[in-house]
């Protein structure tokens, strides 16, 4: 049976889930370059490239200058953008928008400030990407060069502005489902192939191979450590603001419950009396006003970024304890 436009062109909407960022081996050289530069300011960028059905592929990219917060500025750089833009397309270079990336300071990225510049994002483009470098990880061997994207559910739930426990409970909802990360594949041509191949050393070990066998991870783990308390700190006082409301909606319950008792007292009395009872329930009385739900958002964030920090303390003293193996025994050798 053959199927209308519309048939047709609803079927053309629903585009095949995102499975892998592709992105050129030039393009990650240059946000390597960008962010250490520049590092340990936190610089961003935006990422061009093209959306091939379930990958996204990223074929250049082009730095934001830094800017401070003001009006006048923040309209010079989006004339940056859309002028870089218009001379990228008259050379005919892909300039389509599938994202940005940004750089980041011991994987500390987890912010409400990235949900909103996500939103921002998709309210043009219906898929995109945020590719996060983070050069202070980077040093310690690890190339730390991920791609995320926000969840379809955490979306909905933060359209509606609406982060209660009831709410995150009926969409089964927790701190681990805001970010999506995307595996990323890095692709070069087959000329950069074999130039790469001419470039690689005959010697069988290289500098960067004894750099890898640094014993001393110490500034590192102080860091994360510094940033782990400070999140600790964090989420504290995030469980306060909780303690401090289910006190208060506890207080305010007992109040409901004592006032709704002296009301039924004094109807019974008043039906003795052959007069008309009171109605129970007083919207006019303070202690029948909701009391606000304290959102939970920022306890979200604040989870991710402990779990992101126990994960690099446990991956660098993992290989911190692997290298003073390896050491001890080429030392007994």
């Amino acid at each position: 049976m053959a199927r209308s436009f519309l048939q047709v062109a609803a079927a053309e909407e629903v585009a095949p889930p995102l499975r892998v960022v592709q992105i050129e081996g030039l393009v990650m050289l240059k946000i390597i370059k960008h962010c250490k530069e520049f590092s340990p300011a936190l610089v961003t960028g935006q990422l061009l490239g093209l959306d091939v059905g379930s990958v996204l592929e990223v074929t250049n990219c082009f730095p934001f200058p830094i800017q401070e917060e003001d009006e006048e500025i923040e309209a010079d750089g989006a004339n940056y953008q859309l002028e870089m833009m218009r001379c990228l397309r008259e050379v005919n270079v892909d300039n389509n928008t599938v994202g940005w990336y940004q750089s980041t300071m011991l994987g500390c990225f987890q912010t409400a400030e990235l949900i909103e510049t996500f939103l921002n994002y998709q309210e043009n483009i219906r898929r995109c990407v945020c590719i996060i470098y983070d050069p202070s990880r980077s040093n310690q061997g690890a190339l730390a060069f991920k791609a995320l994207k926000l969840s379809d559910s955490f979306m909905d739930l933060y359209r509606s502005n609406n982060f209660t426990g009831e709410k995150l409970r009926e969409k089964n909802l927790s701190w681990v489902d805001i970010f999506e990360e995307i595996p990323v594949k890095v692709s070069n041509s087959a000329l950069i192939s074999a130039f790469m191949t001419e470039l690689e050393p005959d010697a069988p070990v290289t500098q960067r191979d004894y750099d890898r066998l640094q014993l001393s991870s110490s500034p590192f783990l102080e860091r994360n450590m510094e940033f782990l308390i400070e999140c600790m700190d964090d989420l504290s006082v995030e469980q306060q603001k909780f303690q401090f409301y289910y006190r208060s909606l506890t207080r305010q319950q007992a109040q409901q419950q004592s006032w709704l008792q002296k009301r039924r007292d004094e109807n019974k009395a008043r039906k003795a009396a052959g007069e008309e009872p009171l109605p129970e329930e007083d919207p006019s009385n303070p202690i029948f006003k909701p009391i606000p739900e304290p959102p939970r958002l920022e306890s979200f964030l604040i989870a991710n970024r402990i779990a992101n920090y126990c994960n690099q303390i446990n991956g660098v003293t993992g290989q911190s304890f692997s290298r003073l193996y390896l050491t001890k025994a080429l030392h007994d050798n």
